[in-house]
């Protein structure tokens, strides 16, 4: 049965998940990057971004680096907002424009780009195809469903991960605390219970670059 999953998404303890003011030398807005440092060593990350088995190899193992593997799992189809393709605002001024990620991006499977303006769906390399929905986020995930046979969609973004400064161990249970307190209010002040909807945190666990844990819908 296809899931909607969210993983691999970061968030500040102050509640943000990017910085303001995206552009070409900042894809994740202004000090978004600091965000995603317990990534950027991972052997998940060098596999994917790196080029190859020799890359990879050179990839640190552990507990951040099972988070980041396990995002990619089982994925058939994604669900991206125009912003996380891309810095372009309003109508495309032209097709130059494919993405972050080069000539071969990391997802392998069809995307779906949320956008108010149409533009013909775009192959790449490794069997990724960005195709652009207009007519809204219910008509992504139809298509999205269609296109996993089966397996499952993440939308852009995910496990909730959210960042805690380096420190002593000792310092890890009161930040996973924080942390996990920080999504309820979040929640809460946008008028979302996630207890009353079902969800529940199912997992974490603290290292050096983050507080790691995961929100499961319950049947």
């Amino acid at each position: 049965m296809t899931k909607l999953c969210v993983r691999a998404f970061a968030l500040s303890l102050d509640g943000f998940g990017a910085g303001p003011n995206q552009s070409i030398e900042n894809p994740l807005g202004e000090g978004g990057l600091a965000l995603h440092e317990w990534v950027f060593k991972t052997r998940t990350f060098a596999r994917i971004h790196g080029g190859g088995d020799g890359a990879a190899a050179e990839g640190e193992t552990g507990v951040d680096d099972d988070f980041a593997a396990r995002g990619f799992e089982n994925i058939g189809a994604w669900i991206l907002g125009r912003n996380m393709f891309g810095p372009i605002r309003g109508k495309w001024p032209n097709d130059e424009w494919k993405g972050w990620w080069g000539d071969e991006p990391p997802y392998h499977c069809d995307v779906f780009v949320l956008t108010h303006h149409p533009r013909a769906p775009i192959p790449m390399k490794g069997g990724t195809t960005f195709h652009f929905v207009t007519d809204g986020i219910g008509a992504a995930l139809k298509r999205a469903t269609a296109s996993a046979r089966g397996r499952d969609i993440r939308l852009g973004g995910g496990e909730h991960d959210s960042p805690i400064p380096r420190g002593a161990a000792r310092r890890r249970d009161a930040s996973c605390a924080l942390a996990r307190d920080t999504w309820e209010r979040r929640a809460a002040s946008r008028g979302i219970d996630l207890r009353a909807l079902g969800f529940a945190v199912t997992q974490h666990v603290a290292t050096p670059l983050a507080t790691h844990f995961v929100l499961t819908k319950q049947q």
